[in-house]
């Protein structure tokens, strides 16, 4: 079966499909290169991007759920179960338009089973308002209180001031504003340029697609979601600078060599550090599950819960940017560079005189030596053989390095044994 090329060496199929996935699981734990994520960044933009424009369109079209907090006005709260059973939102609604000779913001259920509440917004009223409304809702529900009886103390109201709800909004946006300046500093004197500015792209996609995905579900913001919002910032940037010290560990005196581009360097640099963003990204998740399961399941709608869903959407963002938005950018960002140009020319300009000569390009046996599999070797070694054969050209020159050690290729560099045995 004749070798295949797919841009990050040369591989031949397996013969069977359970080999294929062995081979994949394989990779994955080790790293050496199983999954071309930088070769494929055109469907990574396309996804990113169309979620990101679809973000923004309801953030600009449909707005956000703001809490009381936030905007100022009267929240009342009561069980959704009365005397007569279950009551509607719809319910409810009524009662306050009669009371108040208006409609409410919003009614809304949280919540559910025995521990689903109703949660009726309104604008600011006063206190006799309240009172009444209070009265109209306990005469026509009798909603149950939480120790199971029929009490007027089981309607609980609060009131926030449109002043101190903007006071909250000025402080949430300063609080933001401060973090990112602090990013940026941060990452402008820890990385490179480059470097810099994909971990900036791959932060405010975070930040405006946990944004979005809050105005299209229309879940309420309260200063909890802030908190958490501020927390997954700060974990989608611990992800991307794992990633970039790999890369920057991986392309060191990359421009002198020719045995891999920038985009291959940094794809490896991926590959060999996806498995640790996977276990961090799931071990972060899980507590954020409890949390959502406490907060929604046991508690119903509150701040655990506002917290608890912040967070597993920030993560699941932060850690897909970081993979396979953030080292894509800087791979394209890089090859604006002439120097790297150049280089990726002369890489090519080497496989395709090994390719001529009837070698392979020498990548794959460059990572099998990496993992430490000799028996890999061995393989490539023997499809090189093949190939020279079927060409009518001599087999690549092997001679052994002064001390002993492995043969090597005309590069200098170990190609495996010469025959299937193995050298100890």
């Amino acid at each position: 079966m004749a070798p295949q090329n797919n841009g990050q060496g040369t591989r031949t199929p397996s013969a069977t499909g359970g080999k294929t996935r062995a081979s994949v699981l394989t990779r994955l734990y080790t790293g050496t290169g199983a999954f071309d994520i930088v070769g494929k960044r055109k469907i990574w933009y396309i996804t990113f991007g169309a979620l990101v424009v679809i973000c923004l369109l309801s953030i600009v079209l449909r707005g956000f759920n703001l809490g009381i907090d936030f905007t100022g006005g009267t929240k009342i709260q009561f069980s959704a179960t009365g005397a007569a059973g279950p009551i509607s939102t719809q319910q409810v609604s009524d009662v306050y338009e009669r009371s108040i000779g208006q409609e409410p913001a919003s009614v809304q259920t949280a919540g559910s089973g025995a521990s689903a509440t109703i949660q009726l917004r309104s604008e600011p009223i006063d206190q006799a308002q309240t009172l009444a409304l209070k009265d109209a809702l306990f005469q026509a529900f009798q909603p149950l209180g939480p120790d199971g009886t029929q009490s007027p103390q089981a309607i609980s109201d609060s009131a926030v001031s449109g002043i101190w709800g903007g006071q909250i909004t000025r402080q949430a946006i300063i609080a933001l504003a401060v973090f990112l300046v602090l990013v940026t500093v941060f990452l402008a004197f820890y990385f490179e340029r480059a470097m810099a500015v994909a971990a900036l792209v791959a932060l405010l996609h975070d930040v405006v697609v946990t944004a979005g995905i809050y105005s299209i579900i229309g879940f309420e913001v309260t200063p909890a979601t802030v908190i958490g919002l501020l927390t997954i910032l700060g974990f989608s940037l611990y992800d991307t600078v794992v990633v970039f010290d790999k890369v920057r560990e991986n392309v060191r005196g990359l421009l002198g060599l020719t045995r891999r581009t920038y985009g291959e360097a940094a794809n490896l640099a991926l590959n060999q550090t996806l498995m640790r963003s996977i276990n961090t990204s799931l071990i972060a998740v899980l507590p954020v599950l409890g949390l959502m399961v406490v907060g929604v399941g046991l508690l119903g709608v509150g701040t655990l819960a506002d917290l608890a869903l912040v967070q597993l959407i920030g993560i699941i963002a932060g850690a897909l940017s970081s993979l396979m938005l953030a080292t894509p950018l800087l791979v394209d960002l890089k090859m604006r560079d002439p120097r790297f140009r150049k280089q990726a020319e002369r890489v090519t300009a080497r496989r395709a005189r090994a390719a001529k000569a009837g070698t392979a390009d020498g990548t794959v046996d460059d990572d099998a030596l990496d993992a430490g599999d000799e028996e890999s070797v061995a393989r490539a070694l023997r499809r090189e053989r093949a190939v020279a054969a079927a060409a009518g050209t001599p087999a690549r020159a092997q001679r052994r390095p002064q001390g002993g050690g492995r043969p090597t290729g005309k590069s200098g560099r170990p190609t495996g044994q010469p025959s299937g045995k193995r050298r100890r």
